[in-house]
């Protein structure tokens, strides 16, 4: 009988109390109001903290290109004669769905169009050629190899320990071999499990705070006279959770999965509806040559900071998107590795860092490249929309001006509800999961409690602040959880070394 945590009750109390913190109005707390402080802590944190996530991210990386060539690879994440659970395409779908779905529609037209506007490279010319190149070249660099590596990290420790070494599948595990058996077991490893929680909260109510924006933004644009509001953003979020919440409850063969296969077939569709209404040769000439360049200059840009430039482009864009990053570790690393059971280490971790990468690649080609050509050969200003309107009108200001974009907008709209449903259907689940003692299988009621935390945390974020208040909350919620990222890495180095002891490496069945 699975049995809730010291973890869960205690991460409840924190996040109800975030909560309430969070609807006191300003006026009340005129200088401790949830906006003030965490915006304080997050100007700190990338001001005197932001190598450390440049450094981390890059890490995450290099130590994941290491294990696909070491002989730890033909390790199996489970016993040696495991099975994986799903097939290719359907982990593919449903580690995609989980990682970035909602953030890809957000920003695959925004991002681009904004590094267009205001260049990475401070000496290059905004709504350049070089601008155009740099654009998407960052864009690639931000939802490329580096987050998914991070993913990756965390998701191979927990299917490592949990399948193969029978051990509980929360994150606390993962630190056995350093820390021992008995401190895990006590305060240090409910701190370690609470600090995991309490980074999946706010990173994912960051991602469902994005896709009520984007649907709100969505559903104003193209319905007249509509309006939009906070008070539209809160509807769509209660509906959303309505429907996460039935799904959560069909449990992970049924719900989630069938969900993320429909994200895939919608996202494809979607795509190669914009591919060839688009400018086609140009978006493929886009993406063939900016790929190139992100391969080219990967080392340069993973290490790049701006030291001499009075610049804050790598805080706003790349520093946020490492934390962003580091914050879903725990949610997506945990959905990822319970998914994972029965494949190699070689195998996992280069399924995980090309297929998304390569299909984020084409995402952003497509999506922001017709933007960026309808600004650059056309004349089309779809910026002034952006400044206008937010961010997150930027799709939909596309849609306006290519051929079918009334049909591409509620393909996209159904897109982003899906991308929505799926991301808290699975943070449930993965927050019930790690607050149960690793249960596979959480408890409705489990699930259900952790929903209603989503959706208030969402509504608070995006009351007290919208955009920035949720970016703010990624980075101040990934601090703690990369050091214990940097521990897990020396842990499951131990762990190989130690079985590489026991386990002939070198024969076919591992």
């Amino acid at each position: 009988m699975q049995q809730v945590t010291r973890v869960f009750y205690i991460s409840v109390v924190v996040a109800f109390l975030f909560i309430i913190w969070g609807i006191i109005p300003k006026d009340v707390l005129p200088t401790w109001n949830l906006s003030n402080v965490t915006t304080n802590i997050q100007g700190f944190l990338t001001d005197k903290f932001g190598w450390f996530y440049l450094l981390s991210a890059t890490g995450f990386l290099v130590f994941a290109i290491y294990l696909i060539f070491s002989k730890y690879g033909k390790l199996k994440l489970g016993k040696p004669d495991d099975e994986p659970d799903y097939p290719y395409i359907t982990w593919f779908a449903m580690l995609f769905s989980a990682g970035m779905g909602i953030g890809l529609v957000f920003w695959g037209a925004a991002e681009p169009l904004s590094h267009f506007h205001e260049p990475p490279i401070a000496s290059q010319e905004p709504m350049s050629e070089a601008a155009a190149q740099s654009a998407m070249k960052y864009s690639f660099f931000h939802w490329g190899f580096h987050p998914w590596a991070i993913y990756a990290i965390l998701a191979l420790a927990l299917a490592y320990f949990k399948f193969r070494k029978n051990a509980p599948g929360v994150i606390s595990a993962a630190l056995t071999p350093i820390l021992g058996e008995k401190r895990v077991k006590g305060p240090i490893g409910t701190l370690v499990d609470f600090i995991a929680v309490f980074a999946t909260i706010f990173g994912v109510a960051t991602s469902l705070g994005l896709g009520a924006l984007q649907i709100s933004s969505g559903l104003a644009f193209t319905i007249p006279g509509l309006e939009d509001n906070f008070t539209l953003e809160l509807i769509i979020i209660a509906v959303v959770t309505v429907l996460f919440m039935v799904s959560a409850m069909t449990g992970l063969d049924k719900g989630i999965k069938y969900l993320s296969n429909t994200n895939i077939v919608l996202a494809i569709l979607l795509m190669m509806f914009m591919l060839f209404a688009g400018p086609t040769n140009f978006i493929m000439d886009y993406l063939t040559t900016t790929f190139g360049s992100y391969i080219r200059d990967l080392p340069y840009m993973s290490f790049r900071l701006t030291p001499f430039e009075d610049s804050t482009w790598v805080q706003s864009w790349t520093i946020f998107y490492w934390a962003w990053w580091i914050s879903w570790a725990p949610f997506v690393g945990t959905f990822i590795a319970r998914v994972s059971k029965g494949r190699t280490i070689r195998e996992f971790i280069l399924g995980v860092l090309l297929v998304p990468t390569i299909f984020g690649a084409i995402w952003f080609s497509v999506f922001g490249g017709a933007t960026i050509s309808l600004e650059f050969f056309d004349g089309v200003d779809i910026y002034s929309d952006v400044n206008d309107m937010g961010t997150e009108v930027a799709l939909f200001s596309m849609f306006d001006h290519v051929p079918l974009g009334g049909i591409m907008s509620v393909i996209g709209l159904l897109l982003i509800s899906t991308f929505f449903v799926t991301s808290a259907d699975s943070a449930t689940f993965v927050l019930g999961m790690q607050t149960t003692g690793g249960s596979l299988n959480p408890r409705n009621q489990v699930k259900f409690v952790w929903g209603i935390i989503q959706a208030g945390a969402a509504s608070v974020l995006l009351w007290q602040g919208g955009l920035t208040a949720l970016q703010t909350a990624a980075i101040i919620a990934a601090f703690p959880f990369t050091f214990i990222m940097i521990l897990i890495c020396f842990s499951l180095m131990k762990a190989f070394k130690e079985e590489a002891k026991v386990v002939d490496l070198k024969s076919k069945s591992k």
